[in-house]
């Protein structure tokens, strides 16, 4: 039997604590080999030049006789830095879901537990899903200026000091709100329109999960793959305040001054010479004018049957 590649590329570091982690790898190996695969696996954190490690594992899948999967097994950071290497491929890519939120499992209806992901990756159908793009980074979730950035960055403190949980998406936005405002001063082109923007935060979302976790209406138009975006209109603490609260409550669109947009193509404008962007959990720093586009049917993913549209 000829035997398919499947590569691995999984990042220690994600949010994955089972207590038999150990154990559950042995049932991951066995289980694809008993499927047919020949298996390789990479850790994210290891490979000093990314890009270069992921065209050597494309150049393995489209020299053999089957194509394979391509497989990241970790958050959606790591999700990410996958399926950007894939955009425009042939190849599918599978997801071992070991991230806090894993949004993007989650929105194409892929089993959190990690045996049953692991048979959709051997089993499933492939669907190719929409990627949005911030110049030349891509975001599978969401994209984000101002003080989501900081959000991150406080978040990973806490993780890094207490353990990774989703409540400290809350509290590290609570600490930032009270300690570290900052405003931008921003022209945003909207399907070539342009308008002047004094804003502290300004939120691009592609997973339309998300966007309906939050209750925005644009969660319809990310699905359909447009660019969907949040903007805040106001810097002041109270209005803060009231938005954090409403998004807790996952009623973002009710807070005050927040207002969602959706288009085709959008532009950000700015007189610094570099933005902080925090991309699917990611922080870097980008160069304005920023483009943000939707790049559709981009990625083949492995998908159960009958799986939800993205």
């Amino acid at each position: 039997m000829t035997l398919k590649p499947l590569s691995i590329i999984y990042n220690a570091r994600s949010g994955f604590h089972a207590s038999n982690k150990e154990e559950v790898y042995e049932q991951l190996l066995t289980y694809f080999t008993e499927h047919g695969f020949e298996i390789q696996a990479f850790e994210l954190g290891e490979q000093k030049d990314f890009p270069a490690l992921m065209q050597s594992i494309i150049q393995r899948h489209q020299s053999a006789d089957a194509k394979g999967v391509i497989v990241a097994a970790g958050g959606d950071g790591t999700l990410n830095a996958v399926a950007k290497a894939l955009i425009g491929s042939n190849i599918p890519l599978g997801i071992l879901p070991l991230g806090t939120f894993n949004y993007v499992a989650r929105v194409l209806n892929i089993p959190l537990e990690i045996m049953q992901a692991a048979a959709v990756i051997a089993t499933g159908q492939q669907r190719p899903i929409h990627v949005a793009k911030i110049n030349d980074q891509i975001y599978l979730n969401n994209a984000s200026l101002g003080l989501y950035p900081l959000f991150i960055q406080r978040r990973e403190q806490y993780n890094a000091k207490f353990g990774r949980f989703p409540l400290h998406a809350y509290t590290s936005g609570l600490a930032v709100l009270i300690r570290d405002r900052k405003e931008l001063k921003l022209e945003v082109e909207v399907d070539g329109k342009t308008y002047p923007v004094k804003t502290p935060l300004i939120f691009f979302g592609n997973n339309q999960l998300q966007l309906e976790e939050m209750k925005l209406r644009i969660a319809k138009c990310a699905e359909q793959g447009q660019v969907a975006g949040v903007v805040v209109a106001k810097s002041d603490k109270l209005t803060l305040f009231r938005m954090l609260l409403q998004l807790i409550r996952g009623q973002l669109e009710k807070a005050p001054n927040v207002y969602s947009f959706s288009a085709d193509e959008v532009r950000v404008y700015s007189r610094r010479d570099k933005l902080t962007v925090a991309i699917d959990g990611e922080i870097v720093e980008m160069r304005p004018p920023l483009h943000i586009s939707v790049e559709k049917n981009a990625v083949n993913m492995m998908v159960p049957y009958a799986a939800a549209s993205v």
